[in-house]
């Protein structure tokens, strides 16, 4: 299960772009937290405390947000952000409880890199997927998962079918997709046009799923 974070926030009475200014002038982050069948509220953010957990993995974090001695949990759904500095600008948390069961993308972890016979043979790690997404409960979101290359040679490939994850836990997408590849050096630029090719069409299929 992933750590939970905590922040501490105080609830924003206006709403709109004037108070968002206002909240950001002040050190703030204007943020909203909505979900579990109960009304949405404003909140604002300290942004130091905020930019500590903007790190890799932020989305699939369970964080408590105490207002005025009311803890929330919640996940991260959205974050906008300053389309140059990339300073937050305001964030979705979406409530949670124990028996929630959401999507959310968990970053991939290669493991064993020394025991793959292709990368010592100088192969090179073609990965397709940095994160999978997954349907969890939301007391039973991964850090991470652990993918092995043990025993992988150039030209073998890695699915999701071969990863062992935590009880609980499976793919949001049903066909066996590949998460990397160990490529000849020459074969590099190759596999990584193909697999950006596999991502587009995925992303459409999904969309027209939709």
């Amino acid at each position: 299960m992933s750590e939970i974070s905590t922040l501490s926030a105080r609830a924003r009475d206006r709403v709109g772009k004037g108070s968002a200014r206002a909240a950001r002038r002040e050190g703030l982050v204007p943020a909203v937290i909505y979900g579990d069948k109960k009304d949405p509220f404003s909140i604002a953010i300290v942004e130091r405390d905020l930019n500590k957990l903007l790190k890799a993995g932020f989305f699939s974090h369970l964080i408590d947000i105490e207002v005025a001695g009311e803890k929330h949990r919640v996940l991260p759904r959205d974050l906008q952000q300053h389309p140059v500095s990339d300073r937050a600008l305001h964030v979705d948390f979406l409530r949670v409880s124990a028996t929630s069961e959401l999507t959310v993308e968990v970053p991939v972890e290669f493991i064993n890199e020394e025991k793959c016979r292709g990368l010592r043979r100088g192969g090179v790690l073609n990965v397709v997927r940095h994160e999978v997404e997954v349907y969890c409960l939301a007391n039973n979101i991964p850090e991470k998962i652990e993918v092995d290359l043990s025993g992988l040679d150039i030209g073998d490939s890695l699915h999701i079918s071969a990863v062992k994850l935590p009880e609980g836990v499976r793919p949001s997408i049903e066909r066996d997709f590949t998460i990397a590849t160990i490529a000849a050096p020459t074969l590099v630029s190759e596999e990584a046009a193909d697999a950006q090719t596999e991502g587009e069409e995925e992303s459409e299929e999904e969309a027209e799923e939709e």
